[in-house]
């Protein structure tokens, strides 16, 4: 199914198109030799040159490309981008709000002691920067970093080539986590290129609630509270036998921001992961969600919210790769897109013949709120197993009259019937948040949101 709101724009020339994906190379290399030259050493050495090997053998992604024809990255080639050092923070101007006693910050991909807690974490449980491991050369972490499939994917590999430091979950074998942890990736400052890394690894039988925020802070005293910069990201979570992770993306960068993300989540037998992906901020945001089964009997929740407006572009993709049998997997989008704002959701579940017995559901549901909102959909189900239950849809609606008119029927004026529909609508994905005080905060943002 392939629902397009509104014509699609994309008539360009050949020799246009030729000069945009040269000048894409040599921007895609110039971005690569910033953010690679260190002087790191060993395994870690090791990893970056592959990975910028791999960046100088690719192409930035253009809308020829099947996976990017809705989301044109030529603005991004118009920004000269550094990289930015210095701490605009204090522990009296964050603007982030603690929702845990455990937290990891960073600030333009450096790790923030002053700003980060750990505390009252159980036995076998690592939370930590890459630099402060005991044992950096051990197998600790090189067995996982880097090695989840898709990991060659263009933006993947330029955050792998410049990885200077990560924020480590560890899990060991049985222990569960009873309060969640909080990753916080802030950028601050105007031009800059911030490349958050985060690694999780859950061992068999653990348990652990994962709230991850990408958020913006600008210069004070340059006013920067609309900086231009971009956000590239790149998450890794290892789900063992029988282990569960519930994570929560929840993605505010600046409104001028580029934001390009990348979730890839690698499922062993019986186990469980649940991603609730909000998605805010961006002028021009993309949320790549990878999941690869390795094992029989998983279970996977998808829950996304996409809330936009102005000119924002949100983009989620999403792929499922459910290889062995008696799988579970349910996933719910949600996008509400205002004025000229446009929406992007590309799932693709992939069950072959050996996932027989899989039962995969899959929808997408728009809600537009201006007549010049668009949104492309595209759920997708590829099936060779004969013995499966999946189904996926999309939907796409406007605020009904009738609704609008039952609500002051019952003494609501017009402006608060629209916005209790709105917040209706989300409440949905929202309230499957599993930490209270991030579910208000996201409803605060909700009722201010048009």
């Amino acid at each position: 199914m392939n629902i397009e709101v509104t014509p699609n724009q994309m008539s360009t020339t050949t020799e246009a198109n030729l000069s945009k994906k040269l000048s894409g190379d040599a921007y895609l290399n110039e971005l690569l030799d910033k953010v690679s030259a260190d002087e790191t050493k060993g395994w870690l050495r090791e990893l970056k040159d592959s990975a910028a090997s791999q960046v100088r053998n690719s192409s930035l992604p253009n809308k020829k490309n099947e996976e990017w024809r809705f989301t044109d990255l030529s603005a991004l080639l118009k920004v000269d981008f550094n990289l930015e050092t210095r701490n605009f923070l204090s522990l009296d101007n964050t603007p982030f709000t603690a929702i845990s006693e455990t937290r990891l910050v960073f600030v333009n991909g450096i790790f923030k002691s002053e700003l980060s807690a750990i505390a009252n974490l159980p036995d076998g449980v690592v939370v930590s920067n890459l630099a402060s491991l005991p044992d950096l050369d051990g197998d600790f972490v090189k067995e996982y970093l880097g090695q989840a499939q898709g990991n060659q994917e263009v933006f993947t590999a330029l955050n792998t080539a410049g990885i200077n430091d990560l924020a480590l979950i560890w899990l060991s074998r049985n222990v569960v986590v009873e309060t969640p942890i909080h990753l916080v990736f802030i950028s601050a400052g105007d031009k800059i290129i911030s490349q958050p890394r985060c690694l999780v690894v859950a061992k068999t039988g653990s348990e652990v609630t994962l709230v991850e925020e990408f958020i913006h802070f600008g210069d004070i005293e340059k006013k920067q509270e609309k900086a231009v910069y971009l956000n590239n990201a790149v998450t890794e979570i290892w789900v063992d036998e029988n282990a569960g992770v519930n994570h929560t993306r929840v993605e505010r960068d600046g409104l001028e921001a580029f934001h390009i993300g990348k979730t890839a989540v690698t499922q062993a037998g019986n186990s469980r992961y649940t991603c609730n992906a909000i998605n805010l901020g961006g002028k021009l945001s993309r949320h790549n969600l990878e999941i690869f089964q390795t094992g029989e009997q998983t279970e996977t929740t998808l829950n996304g919210l996409t809330i936009i407006s102005g000119n924002q572009l949100s983009d989620t993709h999403s792929a499922l790769a459910l290889n062995y049998p008696y799988s579970n997997s349910k996933q719910l989008q949600k996008n509400i897109i205002a004025d000229k704002a446009h929406g992007v959701f590309n799932g693709k579940i992939f069950v072959p013949k050996p996932a027989q017995l899989t039962d995969a559901s899959q929808l997408n549901r728009n809600l537009l709120l201006s007549p010049q909102a668009r949104v492309d959909t595209k759920p997708q189900l590829e099936i060779t197993a004969d013995n499966v239950k999946c189904a996926h849809g999309a939907t796409v609606s406007q605020l009904e009259d009738d609704e609008i008119f039952y609500l002051q029927s019952r003494g609501i004026n017009e402006n608060s019937a629209r916005h209790l529909l709105i917040n209706a609508f989300a409440a949905e994905i929202i309230n499957r948040i599993p930490v209270s005080s991030l579910r208000k905060n996201l409803t605060k943002t909700v009722n201010e949101f048009y």
